[in-house]
């Protein structure tokens, strides 16, 4: 999996030390990990790490001090304490994953401004399981969770990705997920499977259209230099949309300056 993933168009790469690794291979998956974090030109590389309140989450850390990887993940992250355990050189992203976790989102982003967070990721099997949900196909159980998520993220200047699906053929609820997620304010989602990351990039970049549209506000605007609020294709819009419109130009030339 670590020789496929040189290969992968993905803007990011997560190493996972937790889940997806049994108990008796920890040892040798961290040592593979280390040693591989730099391979991987053009993408940023993010290592998810064992629970920072196990032996094995402390030795994780240590270990990725010396590898320094762009991002370390943090599981499981109840409260601020969780991030403040975790500051160091290496950039810090955390999983939102618990009902704490999501209660505290807030107080999360707030506390990782000090301790190098850039990022929330929202971790909704985890979450389901603990609530004692159940997965839905329009995910109407996690929409409290996920807008609390993005609301902490927008409110403290970190990025925000939701979570997986799990259904790695039904690439058409995928890319459903991937529309809801962005409506709701997401920067991108958490991916399982590559046939899920050409889907994901479409879903989540200024289409040709969107981009046309926020030149022609930007122009519009332009136009009407000393007006708030002007009409444009029969509805309003206001100085907020022109602020929309040059993050999505913005977005789409760094885009097209990575592809």
């Amino acid at each position: 999996m670590l020789e496929k993933a040189r290969g992968l168009p993905c803007d990011a790469l997560v190493l996972d030390l937790e889940d997806s690794v049994a108990p008796q291979a920890k040892d040798a998956a961290r040592a593979a990990v280390c040693a591989a974090v730099k391979h991987y030109p053009g993408r940023e590389v993010v290592v998810r790490i064992n629970p920072l309140a196990t032996a094995l989450g402390q030795a994780d850390l240590e270990a990725l001090r010396a590898a320094k990887p762009d991002a370390v993940l943090l599981p499981k992250v109840d409260g601020p304490a969780d991030i403040a355990a975790a500051k160091g050189s290496i950039p810090l992203w955390a999983m939102i994953e618990t009902p704490l976790g999501v209660l505290n989102a807030a107080g999360i982003a707030a506390a990782g401004m000090a301790h190098g967070l850039e990022c929330l990721a929202l971790g909704t099997n985890d979450l389901l399981n603990a609530m004692r949900g159940q997965p839905l196909r329009d995910r109407h159980n996690l929409w409290a969770a996920m807008s609390q998520t993005v609301m902490a993220a927008r409110a403290f200047g970190l990025s925000v990705l939701d979570g997986t699906h799990n259904e790695i053929g039904d690439l058409d609820g995928f890319a459903q997920a991937c529309a809801q997620a962005r409506a709701f304010g997401f920067d991108g989602k958490t991916l399982i499977h590559p046939l899920q990351i050409a889907p994901c990039n479409r879903a989540f970049s200024p289409s040709l259209d969107e981009i046309a549209e926020a030149h022609r506000i930007l122009q519009a605007f332009a136009s009407n230099p000393g007006k708030g609020a002007i009409a444009f294709d029969g509805r309003m819009i206001e100085r907020l949309h022109a602020e929309e419109a040059q993050h999505l130009l913005a977005l789409a030339e760094a885009i097209e300056g990575r592809a």
